[in-house]
């Protein structure tokens, strides 16, 4: 109140006295390099400085840990995309499970200016994962370039999925630049991995590159090859727009964020596009570049790779392969992408049934942004309504199963793996209810009789494992246990040998590949690749409770394998299911036979307690009596599996 009476002049002082004490004072505008990683650009870029003929398209493909983000982080330190700092550590890898398992998961791009011999380029780099679980992503990847820079660990040398990624790289005919990483290690033996390549992948050695990413040694190099090697993208900025998306990612206030690669013609705001695969109609709110965050541009021409923002609200309305045309100028769609071949399937449950609608939205976010995931329906009468989802492997499928819940605060119940089946059907009754002779199996519980189907096939693969050869004898009897083919054999060089076989896709799926790091004490690498389907005898196998079938616990499995897993099933279903006041039978079975069984023992009331002594008729009777009592609960009981029993019994068997 006192403050209230005080006259205008006073009030005017104070205001002035405050500003005096404290100006505002903006910062000073920081040059592109010296910003910092984050930073947002106002000025919008003009890419009409770049013609086709200055850019450069091109992916770092490797085998898992040989140094291909520490090699990105380099290339933007040096081309001034980024600030050169001690903290510059897997800058291209955002996600958190990235950071956290020191892997990368999704490919992300970047866009570099680098000047050399007078003339300034865009060079358009794409870092991409290793582990053979996102192989998916690499292919997507080298469909955006021109030319590939492989790197391989001169520690290690060529691994499993080097082998693998060169030859992706050379089915796409892409220019090839092998790079050597890592020389400046101890052990580095850089002459050895150069007469690998060569050998190999028939590259003369006066073309490799020896570098140290870590050290920045030598990295320039790098940059002047990719120049020198890598040819400009084959396109038009005269010609009709034909943009293709190779990815992309779900924002909240934005809606899609599309990748694209321009393949002719040009794009800005405003422009009305068309989708090929939906044929709806968008209008462009933003382009740019992203370097490696997005920077918006005035326009993107024949070649770019960059972002687009044009509205699309619904995650389905970007779908990566699609083709973005101008409206009324249609074109010749490209040809996309090969879809995905899921090799894992497994159950996915919400925690709480209510939750069923936000794991929904979540799912559909998620799959947006990894397409390489299959979706269906399902439902089960243990866990309630949920999906039966498609994985390329495991590592992916505990990557997704991550990102849930680190992106979407999902909790979920994730069933142990399972890999399709497929039978060929004789019955004519089953080959008119299905409208095919040949159908995959999925779920075990259409899983059909053996009278009517003339044989049951299982996927298989063509697995590649690199050794030193010292643990050939240990890595052979592993694959000999798990039904394996030998196809081929061949020493890289003196220390190392390369075996190739042919797995049953179920043999490999759950622990094979912990099971052969810990025999060759992590030294050996394993890669594999669809080999299509083989007959196999098959059988389903139902586990019973007091002679009642559990339908959700029926599995699929080889006839060799039966009694394992129907053991296996029974301990861990005794240890799962709490006592009763009845004894229960816990019965793996095949059709009529029983292969192996377990028994709960019932809750038992100490009812010679009263007796000391006496006669032994006495003792016999009171036993007999609460036999016949206990026999006759067994016949009226039933055994009600809880839910908590089913998640420990049908989720991943980590403590197998």
């Amino acid at each position: 109140m006192a403050l209230a009476g005080r006259p205008a002049v006073w009030w005017a002082r104070l205001r002035g006295r405050r500003s005096a004490a404290r100006p505002l004072r903006l910062p000073p505008r920081l040059p592109a390099c010296e910003r910092p990683y984050g930073a947002r650009a106002e000025e919008k870029l003009d890419m009409s400085m770049y013609p086709v003929e200055s850019i450069r398209n091109f992916s770092i493909i490797a085998h898992v840990d040989h140094g291909k983000s520490t090699l990105a982080d380099r290339l933007l330190e040096i081309t001034g995309t980024i600030a050169k700092t001690g903290r510059n550590k897997q800058v291209l890898d955002k996600l958190q499970v990235e950071r956290e398992r020191g892997i990368t998961v999704k490919a992300q791009s970047a866009s570099l200016f680098y000047s050399h011999e007078g003339v300034n380029y865009l060079l358009n780099l794409i870092d991409t994962p290793g582990h053979v679980d996102f192989s998916y992503e690499v292919s997507r990847s080298l469909s955006a370039c021109q030319g590939v820079i492989l790197v391989v660990d001169a520690n290690e040398g060529i691994q499993a999925q080097t082998v693998a990624n060169f030859y992706l790289a050379f089915e796409a005919q892409l220019a090839i630049i092998p790079v050597i990483n890592k020389i400046d290690l101890k052990n580095a033996d850089p002459e050895r991995v150069e007469k690998q390549i060569e050998k190999l992948f028939d590259i003369p050695v006066d073309e490799c590159v020896r570098i140290s990413a870590k050290q920045g040694k030598n990295v320039e190099k790098v940059l002047e090859k990719v120049i020198e090697k890598i040819p400009p993208p084959h396109c038009n900025t005269s010609d009709p727009l034909k943009a293709l998306v190779f990815d992309s990612t779900f924002d909240h206030y934005r809606g899609v964020i599309a990748n694209i690669a321009l393949f002719g013609g040009q794009i800005q705001k405003g422009h009305k596009i068309v989708s090929a695969h939906t044929k709806k109609r968008y209008e462009v709110n933003e382009v740019g570049i992203l370097s490696p965050n997005e920077q918006p541009t005035h326009k993107l021409y024949a070649g770019q790779v960059g972002y687009l923002i044009a509205g699309m609200k619904e995650v389905t309305e970007a779908q990566i392969g699609d083709t973005l045309f101008l409206f009324k100028q249609p074109v010749e769609p490209l040809p996309g992408f090969k879809s995905a071949k899921p090799m894992v399937f497994a159950g996915m449950y919400p925690v709480d049934q209510t939750e069923y609608n936000n794991l929904k939205s979540a799912l559909e976010r998620l799959t947006l942004n990894d397409s390489s995931v299959h979706v269906h329906r399902d439902s089960s009468l243990a866990l309630g309504a949920g999906w039966r989802l498609g994985f390329l492997g495991l590592l992916h499928m505990e990557v997704f199963n991550q990102r849930l819940e680190q992106e979407y605060n999902m909790s979920v119940i994730l069933t142990a793996p399972t890999v399709p089946y497929k039978a060929v059907l004789s019955s004519a009754k089953l080959i008119k209810e299905y409208g095919k002779k040949e159908i995959t199996i999925i779920n075990p519980a259409q899983f059909p009789d053996k009278l009517s189907v003339s044989e049951y096939l299982e996927p298989t693969v063509l697995g590649t494992i690199v050794t030193p050869q010292e643990y050939i004898g240990k890595i052979i009897a592993l694959c000999q246990d798990c039904r394996a083919v030998q196809k081929d054999m061949l020493y890289i060089d003196e220390h190392r040998v390369m075996l190739k076989y042919l797995f049953p896709l179920n043999e490999i799926v759950v622990d094979f590949y912990d099971t052969l790091k810990s025999l060759s004490s992590g030294y050996a690498s394993f890669d594999y690749e669809d080999a299509g389907y083989q007959a196999a005898d098959l059988i389903k196998m139902d586990i019973l409770l007091n002679g009642n079938p559990v339908e959700e616990l029926a599995t699929i499995t080889h006839n060799d394998k039966a009694y394992t897993t129907g053991k296996f099933l029974c301990e861990r279903l005794k240890d799962a299911i709490p006592r009763q006041l009845f004894e229960i039978a816990i019965q793996a079975a095949i059709g009529k036979k029983i292969i192996a069984r377990e028994t709960l023992k019932a809750y038992r009331k100490n009812v010679v307690a009263k007796c000391y002594g006496g006669d032994i008729t006495r003792r016999m009777k009171l036993l007999k009596r609460q036999a016949e009592g206990k026999k006759l609960m067994r016949k009226i009981g039933n055994v009600e599996v809880p839910r908590d029993a089913f998640i420990r019994v049908l989720k991943r068997q980590t403590d197998k």
